[in-house]
């Protein structure tokens, strides 16, 4: 085969050089565009296309949906599935097979195909490395190979291809370091290496791609700081370095430069210092800013209350102080997480920027947990979206009661107030939340009853409200939420027998805790039902009588604390 395809190749390069006319003559004769191909065609120009998607195929191991049955001497090459060719020419411009469960490795093969523009390989299982006779294809302006389980290093030879405007390589095992060669590719607008096995630093001659509008290295193992000459991408829109490794400050000419930005996505690194007061004037059209898990200090900018075109906000797990700003004017805000950082000062307006969130109509999740608020929670909680999924105030020292206006919340599916100073009853318009599946109350001061119509909450699958001065028997309305797998109620002053709706509700399957009570009464002969219950505690009660036969059903049993 490879002397064939030598012969081919030496055939077509005197057939070119000596009779260049009768060349084009007969790729004018072949028609406008796809269709009626002859299978008699023994022009060596197509067989050298042919011969290479045979190779190319010949190391496809398998194909579990017969794409390539249709690679045959039957259907002319560019009838083939996956292949579109050139109208003038009738040579091999794209092969498409993304998704089609392929396994195999790319064939060198591949190299041969000088007229390809378009290689698309994404969502298979190719293997081996990235042949480097693709720097062969100069040509090419798109190469995606993401989603396979390719190995080995990008080809420094890569840089050949100097009509390339997207190279993806997302979601391989790609490993060595990101060619510096890549900085040559000057019309380059993607770059996605993203969730591979790189290291080293980012090269400096990033910074030479001007026409760059993506950049992601999203999940790889790299080191060193983010190099300053990535303030030269005034095209770019798009920066993922997520969970890449990276350490230092963000370089100043980043947030001076780059206007365009719309995404600026930097979580989970050791990046650290502060950032600039005029960010949002700086970076206008910011839409995704992403900062969580760093080393980042200091006030979050005021600038932030004149981004218009923001819709996530994230920056848990840093060490912001000050208060928050408003966000008002972010009118399409669906995501604001400001948890575990050093926020607030214990003044009355600390909560301010609460208010601003009632104008946020599209609010999914929100979180302030782990801060220094330490204020009472307002009743214009209940003015927030109607979309609102997680909303999560844990930890912030927060006083007062539930505002009974938090049952206009329709779609919250996490209710997380836990480990504050929340004090009165527990609303009983929660129960008009019909999504809720988790409620996190514990480690408060909440007094009265439990609300019957907790009962209503038939997804609900996790209800903490231990450590509280919670009274009043335990609802039997309890056993109306079979989606139960988890159950804490410890630590109060609740009376009265265990209703055996809720120790039969065989869906718990983590946690019974009803310990530290004053309940009274046997043990329900139910708690046989408790067939996939690894825990039960009632310790610390006043509880008699003998324990149930039945607890023998419970086989999942590890702990029983009586």
């Amino acid at each position: 085969m490879e002397l064939q395809v030598w012969s081919v190749l030496m055939h077509k390069t005197i057939f070119v050089l000596g009779w260049t006319a009768v060349v084009v003559e007969v790729a004018v004769g072949g028609g406008s565009g796809g269709g009626n191909y002859s299978n008699n065609n023994n022009n060596n120009i197509d067989d050298t296309d042919k011969l290479s998607l045979l190779g190319f195929k010949s190391q496809i191991g398998k194909d579990p949906h017969g794409i390539l049955k249709s690679w045959n001497e039957s259907l002319h090459v560019c009838e083939w599935t996956g292949i579109t060719c050139g109208r003038r020419h009738k040579r091999v411009t794209k092969l498409e097979l993304n998704s089609y469960d392929l396994k195999g490795s790319i064939s060198s093969h591949i190299g041969n195909l000088s007229f390809l523009r378009t290689l698309d390989l994404q969502n298979n299982t190719f293997t081996h490395q990235i042949p480097p006779q693709i720097g062969r294809l100069f040509r090419l302006t798109v190469l995606i190979l993401s989603n396979n389980s390719l190995s080995g290093p990008i080809p420094h030879n890569i840089s050949r291809c100097f009509a390339l405007q997207t190279i993806a390589l997302f979601g391989n095992n790609l490993t060595g370091k990101v060619p510096a060669e890549i900085g040559l590719l000057s019309k380059l607008k993607k770059l996605d290496l993203g969730r591979n096995n790189l290291v080293g630093e980012i090269p400096e001659s990033i910074g030479n791609l001007s026409s760059l509008e993506k950049f992601s290295l999203v999940a790889n193992n790299l080191h060193g700081r983010i190099p300053t000459s990535v303030g030269l991408l005034k095209s770019l829109m798009v920066l993922r370095l997520v969970e890449a490794g990276l350490s230092g400050v963000i370089p100043q000419s980043m947030f001076t430069n780059l206007s365009s930005i719309t995404e600026f996505g930097l979580t989970g690194n050791q990046l650290q210092g502060s950032l600039p007061p005029d960010l949002c004037r700086s970076i206008p059209n910011l839409h995704y800013f992403q900062l969580s898990y760093n080393q980042f200090g200091g006030p979050i900018p005021t600038s932030f209350s004149n981004a218009s075109n923001l819709l996530y906000f994230e920056v848990p797990k840093n060490n912001f102080i000050g208060k928050v700003p408003s966000f008002a004017r972010s009118s399409n805000l669906q995501r604001l997480l400001i948890q575990y950082n050093n926020l607030g000062s214990r003044e009355d307006e600390d909560l301010n920027f609460l208010s601003s969130l009632t104008n946020c109509t599209h609010l999914r999740d929100f979180s302030t947990s782990g801060n220094n608020f330490q204020l009472t929670l307002p009743k214009l909680v209940g003015n927030f979206s109607t979309e609102l999924v997680p909303f999560a105030m844990e930890e912030n020292g927060i006083r007062g009661s539930i505002p009974t206006e938090i049952g206009n919340l329709i779609n919250l599916g996490v209710l997380s107030f836990a480990g504050n100073q929340l004090t009165g009853p527990i609303p009983s318009s929660i129960g008009k939340l019909q999504k809720l599946q988790y409620i996190y109350l514990n480690n408060n001061k909440l007094s009265g009853f439990i609300p019957s119509s907790l009962g209503n909450l038939t997804q609900l699958s996790r209800l903490y409200l231990e450590s509280n001065t919670l009274q009043g028997s335990i609802p039997s309305s309890l056993g109306e939420c079979k989606s139960l797998i988890d159950l804490f109620l410890s630590q109060n002053h609740l009376s009265g027998p265990i209703p055996k709706q809720l120790i039969g509700l065989s869906s718990i399957s983590i946690t019974l805790d009803l310990s530290s009570n004053i309940l009274t009464g046997p043990i329900p002969l139910e708690v046989g039902k408790l067939v996939n219950l690894p825990s039960l505690d009632v310790h610390d009660n006043k509880l008699f009588g003998g324990i149930p036969a039945t607890l023998g059903g419970c086989t999942s049993l590890r702990y029983l604390y009586l």
